[in-house]
């Protein structure tokens, strides 16, 4: 993949085609390499394609990368470890999917929209109620919480 500034070895598949081995990997220092990339998966399983992603035209590293894995359950290793870090820098593996096969019902957003609430609800009877479902952030049972109410005529 010259043209793009990104390299790869052989073996790649269809966009549409999920592979099951395919991970990305976000928040790559901008010094990271594909070798340097490599280097540090090996150590879960043997790499059937590596590749850091480049801006096309500056040819800089965008900050993320591919590696595919010939055994899935390189994956499943990979996941199990909290704490990667790359050239000084916390990295992000995930699970990769195809850009046209995304599963719809992933999210990552820890906002929700709550409408229908009557007149005389208040933020404390909010904060109150979702507060039986856990802690959402380390400073307090809830994050900022806003109500939204009709103007009085």
């Amino acid at each position: 993949m010259e043209g793009d500034g990104s390299q790869a070895t052989s073996g790649s598949l269809n966009d549409s085609q999920h592979d099951p081995g395919k991970m990305f990997i976000g928040g790559l220092s901008w010094q990271t390499s594909p070798d340097s990339l490599r280097d540090y998966f090996s150590k879960f399983g043997e790499i059937r394609e590596c590749m850091v992603m480049r801006d096309p035209t500056t040819k800089r590293s965008r900050g993320f990368g591919f590696v595919t894995f010939t055994d899935a359950a390189s994956v499943d290793k990979v996941l199990a470890q909290q704490h990667h870090e790359l050239d000084s820098k916390t990295i992000d593996p995930k699970v990769a999917f195809p850009r046209r096969a995304q599963p719809k019902m992933v999210t990552r957003t820890k906002k929700i929209f709550v409408g229908g609430l009557s007149a005389n609800t208040v933020v404390e009877d909010v904060k109150q109620y979702f507060e039986q479902f856990g802690k959402s952030c380390p400073h307090g049972a809830l994050g900022p919480c806003f109500t939204l109410c009709p103007p009085h005529s």
